[in-house]
């Protein structure tokens, strides 16, 4: 991959993204469900990853159809759950506070920080991208290893997301903190497995030989995605809300279940 190539495809990203941000903006004013952003951001990541994995700067092979088989079922699978959670809510409670705090300049601040979260997340699509073009042929031990990350990622985050959306829909468990099956190792399993998948990236990218430099890169996929979920607006923001709304019982399971990593529960 040339220097040119590469300046290409991180401008092209970053513009899309930056758009894709500014129209689920648009969406979120016009409905009042702040829910629909990251239905948005999800689809609108995938679409920008997908596009990324294909660009023609070389024939098409089969790493690229495997890096944008990857981004493409994460996508679909993760959006699919966010659209169904948002159109039974009437606003996602994270962005709702954030509202309330920012008063009347609410719009503005809101559009700003979506724009934050298109730059952000550059460096995801841009992992994709530098994935798909890695010129050493498939299938090599880090490739293989890449397909297990993403498939114990994608079938852990789903079965964490099954079973919040069970232990929330019966009627028994009203009030009550779900610490039950992956929620009784971590706090936010759904997040850790949201994290695991980016590893697959940088073990598809990276070539130990140094023939391919930029594979590397790909590393702050994943750095991103950890520093988003546990100092940004993952864990801070959902923790705040649970403790107004479960109080004590969450700060209970607070204390005994790690935060991020799937650990044995205790004090």
């Amino acid at each position: 991959m040339t220097a040119a190539q590469f300046l290409i495809a991180l401008l092209s990203i970053a513009v899309a993204l930056s758009a894709i941000m500014a129209g689920a903006w648009l969406v979120q004013q016009r409905s009042g469900n702040s829910g629909w952003v990251d239905t948005i951001w999800t689809f609108g990541l995938g679409a920008v990853g997908l596009a990324s994995a294909l660009a023609p700067f070389h024939a098409i092979g089969s790493r690229q159809i495997v890096a944008a088989l990857m981004i493409a079922i994460w996508a679909s699978r993760l959006g699919l759950h966010i659209a169904q959670r948002s159109a039974g809510i009437t606003d996602d409670p994270r962005y709702a506070e954030m509202a309330r705090q920012w008063g009347t300049d609410a719009p503005r601040q809101m559009f700003w920080l979506l724009q934050k979260q298109a730059w952000v997340t550059i460096p995801l699509a841009l992992a994709v991208f530098l994935a798909a073009h890695q010129p050493a042929p498939l299938f090599r031990v880090q490739d293989v290893a890449a397909l297990v990350v993403m498939a114990a990622a994608i079938v852990g985050e789903g079965v964490a997301d099954r079973q919040l959306r069970a232990f929330k829909e019966d009627p028994n468990n009203k009030g009550r903190v779900c610490d039950t099956g992956l929620w009784s190792l971590s706090r936010h399993p759904n997040y850790f497995f949201e994290w695991l998948g980016w590893l697959a990236y940088p073990l598809l990218a990276i070539d130990l030989t140094g023939a391919y430099g930029w594979g590397w890169l790909a590393l702050l996929a994943p750095a991103c995605m950890y520093w988003l979920l546990v100092y940004v607006s993952g864990i801070p923001p959902l923790e705040a809300h649970m403790l107004r709304s479960r109080g004590p019982a969450f700060r209970d399971y607070q204390a005994r279940t790690s935060a991020f990593f799937p650990l044995p529960p205790g004090r």
